[in-house]
């Protein structure tokens, strides 16, 4: 499939050299060689202090490393912003990139709150010629877009029942040190922002509108050592929920980062009236799909017959990766940029994703209403 891409180089300011903001300028670096077009200019690398944003910028390829994010969103040279900061900065940042004109790629979650999420939407409808995209990479694996395609084609029939969870054990140990990220000022949500948000991407991509949920959360480990002293976990370790769709179905959900042992458990299954499919992002090269009256589950191992594998590699069979989805995003950036089609999510589906988190971390176990 041809995309359409930029006319010209587009000119690229990366915010935060963290593990995200590797992928970024990785994904950057690579997205013309994989899919043609003009390779863009790589113009900013601002992080703090100034010279660790040099350092950075000289290691990444950008031209230049400053400190100074109001002054990298604002200069003439840069088209598109990549926000990879932590997640108090997203707002701020997106919207000065928004109002100066320039295009947003961002790391979800989208916002530290549902009114900060509400607010970022409204200003990004209001400049429509801005392309925004958020960070939600599981959802370009070729597995993942085969899967969809199988749903929507009537392959499992009528899906009736879907179950998903996504369990880390990144702050499994509860001698893991305080940090930002367990706060409501500095992280908002905690499983659900971090992970969560990932299963919503997919699960509605698969499945359609969430009507309600009704979901209780926990924080086991209620507090953590920091240097000034043990210190309390503001927000979520886990998460359940059960959920209505807007078609009928029916589903259950659950996330953890205190799980000891897992690291990308991106799992999840439905079944239709007329089979089953399942996912495990542990084992992302692997689709597994039942037909009515086949024997038992048969393995779609992961090629250049699903979407977009083959820019990547012409044989099957040989491992997709993490990395590779963040070039597809970036493509789907450039290619939006280009006014082709944006499959998202921006910054309005973004808001729904944000919706359904917001409302199992309200719901106390009552349910609550979306559509």
């Amino acid at each position: 499939m041809a995309y359409p891409m930029p006319d010209r180089p587009l000119g690229v300011c990366l915010i935060g050299t963290g593990f995200m903001g590797k992928c970024h300028a990785m994904a950057w670096r690579n997205v013309a060689t994989v899919f043609g077009g003009a390779h863009p200019r790589l113009e900013i690398l601002c992080d703090t202090p100034a010279d660790r944003a040099e350092a950075f910028a000289a290691q990444f390829g950008f031209a230049r490393g400053m400190a100074d994010w109001q002054a990298a969103i604002a200069d003439p040279a840069v088209d598109v912003v990549s926000i990879t900061t932590p997640n108090a900065l997203h707002r701020p940042m997106a919207e000065a990139a928004l109002e100066a004109g320039k295009h947003v790629w961002l790391e979800k979650p989208m916002a530290l709150s549902l009114a900060d999420a509400e607010a970022m939407a409204a200003l990004a409808a209001r400049h429509p010629a801005q392309v925004t995209i958020l960070g939600y990479n599981y959802t370009r694996s070729p597995a993942y877009q085969e899967a969809r395609r199988l749903v929507s084609s009537g392959a499992i029939g009528v899906p009736h029942s879907f179950r998903g969870v996504y369990d880390e054990d990144y702050s499994a140990d509860p001698d893991l040190p305080w940090s930002w990220r367990m706060t409501r000022e500095g992280g908002g949500l905690g499983a659900l922002g971090d992970l969560g948000c990932h299963l919503v991407s997919q699960m509605t991509g698969l499945m359609g509108p969430v009507a309600e949920v009704t979901a209780i959360t926990a924080t086991p480990i209620a507090a953590r050592p920091s240097p000034e002293g043990v210190k309390p976990v503001e927000n979520d370790d886990t998460a359940h929920a059960i959920l209505r769709f807007a078609s009928g179905a029916t589903g259950s959900f659950a996330t953890s980062r205190i799980a000891p042992g897992r690291k990308c458990r991106l799992q999840w299954e439905i079944h239709g009236s007329e089979g089953t499919i399942l996912f495990d992002q542990e084992n992302m090269n692997e689709l597994w799909l039942h037909r009515r009256g086949a024997p038992g589950l048969t393995r779609l191992l992961s090629g250049p017959e699903q979407p977009d594998f083959a820019a990547f590699c012409p044989a099957p069979g040989h491992n997709f990766g993490f990395n590779e989805q963040k070039v597809i995003e970036a493509r789907d950036l450039s290619c939006a940029i280009a006014g082709g089609p944006n499959p998202g999510p921006d910054f309005a589906a973004g808001l729904s994703i944000e919706r359904i988190i917001h409302a199992m971390a309200a719901s106390g176990g009552r349910p609550v209403a979306l559509t």
